[in-house]
C-alpha cells in the first residue's frame, strides 16, 4: 500500500478493506455491532479504523471510550482519535467537533454529505487493514454519500443488521434493495438481540421473537452470519461509564461477534486478493 498522505487517492491505496455496517431500521444495535466488530478484529491482529457515519446520533465514542476527547489538525488533514485497547483504534465521529456533548446537528442533507466525504477525503486514516463505517439508520443522502466518497475502493462491502421480529426485517430488506441498485456486495446478515441468555441458569429467552434474519437471509440468497444475544453486562459497562473493551470477553454477545468478524475477515482477504490480481 502506498504511504504518501499527500496522495488523493489514500483512502484507496492504504485501506485494503472497507466494511459498511447497514440496517434500514434505527434501534437494531448497528453501533453496538460496529464497535464489537472493531474490538474483535483488533483482537485479531488488524490494523483497524471506524468511522461513525451517523451525524444525528453519534454513540460510537461513548462506546469505546472516546467520548470527550478531540480531533487535532495535521498538515494533511484530521488526525483520527486513538481510541480502544492501547489506543490502538482510528476513530472518527462528529461528536469530537461538538462543543458541548448535547448539542444538536439540525443540518439539511447538503452540509451532511459534505461532512461525511470529508471524513472520508480529509481524515488521515493511515494504512488499515479495515474501516468499518457505522451508518445511520435508512438510506439517504449519508448513505449515498459514503458510497461516492468511496467510489472506486477495489474492496468495499456491507454487512446488514437486524433484530429477529418482521417489522425490523422489513426494513433491512429495502436496505438490501439499496445495496443492490448500488452495486454494493453483501457479505451476509447479523440478527442482533437473538435471546436472552440467562447469566445463572444459561437458558435462551427469545424476548423479540425469533429467526427473522436467517429467514431473509434464506430468502435472499445472502449468507447468515450468526445471532448475536442480548448482553446486559455490555449496557452495565456504559452505565457505569466505560467502554465496551471491559465488558467481560467471554460473554455469549461477544463470543457470537468474534465468530462473525472471523467469518469477515476471511470474505473480505478473498475479495482483496481478487481485487490485486484483476
Amino acid at each position: 500500500m502506498a504511504s504518501n498522505d499527500d496522495d488523493d487517492d489514500g483512502l484507496q491505496k492504504r485501506v485494503r478493506c472497507v466494511l459498511l455496517v447497514l440496517s434500514g431500521k434505527g434501534g437494531v444495535g448497528k453501533s453496538s455491532v460496529s464497535a464489537q466488530l472493531a474490538l474483535s478484529f483488533l483482537s485479531l491482529g488488524k490494523k483497524v479504523g471506524l468511522l461513525d457515519a451517523d451525524l444525528c446520533g453519534p454513540s460510537v465514542p461513548l462506546m469505546i471510550g472516546a467520548h470527550g476527547k478531540n480531533v487535532q489538525r495535521g498538515p494533511n488533514g484530521w488526525l483520527p482519535v486513538r481510541a480502544g485497547p492501547s489506543s490502538s483504534l482510528s476513530l472518527m465521529s462528529v461528536a469530537f467537533l461538538l462543543s458541548n456533548k448535547d448539542d444538536a446537528i439540525v443540518w439539511r442533507g447538503p452540509k451532511k454529505t459534505a461532512l461525511i466525504k470529508q471524513f472520508l477525503s480529509d481524515v488521515q486514516w493511515g494504512d488499515l487493514d479495515i474501516l468499518i463505517v457505522d451508518t445511520p439508520p435508512g438510506t439517504s443522502d449519508e448513505h449515498l454519500a459514503v458510497l461516492e466518497g468511496l467510489r472506486g475502493h477495489p474492496v468495499c462491502s456491507a454487512l446488514l443488521v437486524t433484530t429477529p421480529q418482521a417489522v425490523s426485517v422489513g426494513d433491512v430488506r429495502r436496505e438490501l434493495t439499496f445495496c443492490r441498485k448500488t452495486g454494493t456486495k453483501v457479505l451476509g446478515i447479523v440478527e442482533n438481540m437473538s435471546g436472552f441468555v440467562c447469566p445463572h441458569c444459561a437458558e435462551c429467552t427469545n424476548i423479540f421473537s425469533q429467526g427473522g434474519g436467517e429467514s431473509l437471509a434464506k430468502e435472499c440468497d445472502i449468507r447468515f452470519l450468526g445471532r448475536v444475544p442480548l448482553d446486559p453486562s455490555l449496557a452495565l459497562t456504559l452505565d457505569k461509564d466505560r467502554d465496551f473493551s471491559c465488558a467481560a470477553t467471554e460473554g455469549p454477545a461477544e463470543a457470537a461477534l468474534h465468530h462473525i468478524a472471523e467469518i469477515l475477515l476471511q470474505e473480505m482477504n478473498e475479495d482483496a486478493k481478487v481485487a490485486q490480481t484483476s
